[in-house]
């Protein structure tokens, strides 16, 4: 499993979740399997998302749209965009 996890601040986080929930990606279509958004307790204007893939190339597909996605929106709705992907090696719950 490959996790795309994208991080940056928010100048509005109900305007930030309102673009997301536009999906101009097409998140199921690129592979996503499932989600998460997080945001640090001290600074609600900061989101961290995780977007679960099968595959590395479906991971690197997906950075490679979203960096066109937000050529047209920083500033606006995103500041700084910063993203990595990782593999998830191990996964245990209790």
């Amino acid at each position: 499993m490959y996790i795309l996890r994208i991080e940056h601040p928010v100048p509005n986080f109900d305007g930030w979740k309102k673009a997301f929930d536009s999906d101009p990606v097409g998140r199921e279509k690129s592979g996503v399997r499932s989600y998460r958004i997080l945001r640090p307790i001290d600074d609600p204007l900061y989101v961290m998302i995780d977007l679960e893939l099968n595959t590395l190339s479906q991971a690197e597909a997906l950075l490679a749209a979203m960096q066109i996605v937000w050529g047209r929106v920083e500033g606006k709705i995103i500041m700084s965009p910063r993203a990595r992907i990782v593999e998830s090696v191990e996964t245990k719950l209790y």
